[in-house]
């Protein structure tokens, strides 16, 4: 129930009908964790091929068989998490793709045990003649989804409202999931949550690596967020995009603007036993509370609310930690550089502070970001301060093997206004598997200058990656575990 005087609710009953003001209460409360950042967490998506056949859809009953052998005795459901000899949890999505969730740890330990994870994964997919495809859109393939979960079902029904784009992400999308601390206090969460939010448009040109859909290529660099741009705004749009005409939320307050725009998303299933899951068209959740809908619905329960805010889908989301979901898989390991930037750009004061000021000049363009990619000028002139910044954080931190990868990352792609999509392009062009772990780059994550064609302006302005930001000291981050760190789950649908 809500205490009033507090604006907290206690001895939460998961099955007591809601009201606005607890549903408000209990979605920011629950959405942001507070406590010195510490840890981090990725959830890996991996598009699953045939090794001989890439155009050919993976069976179901082909997949079990071969996550079957990491536990013989696993009889669980696709879609359900893998018990298995893995430390990460392994889940599947709609259409086949496979998950990987990390534990959170301090980030070294997180990358060195989701790498061992990745070796026995890719050991035993193997042994049964697949591989794991590190894009953001399936190249080859038409979306097909494989699992028949209520869930899905009543998913692919609400976005088949809006047109095909919904089947694509959900049966041929993959992504690197970044999961970090929400902040130290409330103003550490507002200020985190803000600058994520202000780089999302640097970090989809740096890893934007999804240029082919159906064997051909789609003029977008990032297809993966041009695809993500076309279905229901009101679970995927950044939650400062609420209509201002309806938020009461107060400026520069992410509990109460998430909380507006989770009670603003239309409801998209209703979990029922024996029944389809499909919910009402054009059903907000706060419009349930007040009890539109049939009859039948009856009122929402903060269970029911706990559910629908797992099918939102913004770019940052809140889930006690901070989410970030933009960026397209990456072939090999180099979601380790992914994840290295990112943690090292948030959780170093003086890295976020630049990092956000290089992003300034491109602040709002994403859609510019998923089209060009770094050949966008000013975006590579971004993206080469980001993981300038990336690198100063990670050389205080003493993390020297990741810094120069990232340094590596800079010379390779954004020094050459190249994204990672542009090896596909030229993997494409020369008759190579895109994303096959025999085409060039999927097999090293720390990459050196690229055959063929560069950038077809040279470098843009501004100094190469040097090691950082000498001279502007910040204390190396506290890597102590704590219990309320970010978490990952598998649930990224």
């Amino acid at each position: 129930m809500l205490d009033t005087a507090s604006g907290v609710l206690q001895d939460v009953d998961l099955e007591e009908p809601l009201t606005e003001t607890m549903a408000e209460v209990y979605v920011g409360r629950t959405a942001f964790k507070t406590g010195p950042p510490r840890l981090v967490g990725v959830e890996l998506e991996w598009l699953v091929h045939d090794a001989a056949r890439p155009d050919q859809p993976v069976p179901v009953e082909r997949l079990r068989a071969a996550l079957a052998d990491l536990d013989p005795a696993r009889a669980a459901p696709l879609s359900a998490a893998v018990p298995s000899r893995l430390g990460s949890p392994l889940t599947t999505e709609p259409g086949g793709q496979l998950e990987l969730s990390s534990p959170p740890a301090p980030l070294v330990d997180c990358l060195r045990a989701t790498a061992a994870d990745m070796a026995v994964l890719r050991d035993r997919l193997a042994r049964a003649g697949l591989v794991l495809v590190g894009l953001g859109v399936d190249p080859v393939r038409p979306p097909v989804r494989q699992n028949r979960e209520p869930r899905y079902v009543a998913m692919e029904r609400h976005f088949d409202r809006l047109g095909p784009a919904g089947r694509v992400m959900m049966c041929s999308t993959a992504s690197v999931q970044v999961c970090l601390d929400a902040g130290a206090d409330d103003a550490d969460v507002a200020d985190r949550w803000q600058a994520l939010h202000e780089l999302v448009p640097v970090l989809v040109a740096l890893f934007a690596n999804s240029p082919l859909r159906e064997g051909r290529p789609t003029g977008w660099r990032c297809s993966r967020q041009e695809v993500w741009s076309r279905i229901d705004p009101s679970r995927t749009r950044p939650p400062a995009d609420v209509d201002p005409r309806r938020t009461r939320a107060a400026p520069g307050d992410p509990r109460s603007a998430y909380a507006e725009y989770a009670l603003a998303a239309a409801v998209l299933a209703v979990r029922r036993e024996h029944r389809p899951w499909d919910a009402p068209a054009g059903l907000t959740f706060r419009d349930w509370i007040r009890g539109a809908g049939p009859p039948s619905l009856g009122r929402p329960t903060v269970a029911d609310l706990d559910y629908h805010l797992s099918t939102l889908f913004p770019p940052v989301r809140p889930r006690g930690h901070l989410e970030l979901r933009v960026l397209d898989a990456q072939a090999g390991d180099r979601w380790r550089v992914a994840a290295a930037v990112v943690a090292g750009v948030l959780d170093d004061a003086t890295a976020r502070s630049a990092a956000v000021c290089a992003a300034e000049p491109v602040r709002g363009s994403s859609a510019s970001a998923a089209r060009l990619g770094l050949a966008d000028p000013e975006l590579a002139r971004a993206g080469i301060a980001v993981l300038e910044a990336a690198v100063g954080a990670l050389r205080r931190a003493g993390l020297r093997h990741l810094a120069d990868d990232v340094e590596e990352y800079a010379e390779r792609y954004p020094a050459r206004l190249r994204s990672p999509a542009d090896d596909v392009l030229d993997d494409l062009a020369a008759g190579r598997p895109p994303g096959h772990p025999d085409a060039r780059a999927a097999t090293s994550g720390r990459a050196g200058p690229p055959p063929g064609r560069v950038g077809p302006a040279g470098p843009p302005a501004g100094p190469a990656p040097d090691g950082g930001l000498p001279g502007r000291g910040d204390a190396a981050a506290d890597h102590t575990p704590r219990p309320t760190a970010a978490t990952t789950d598998g649930s990224a649908r």
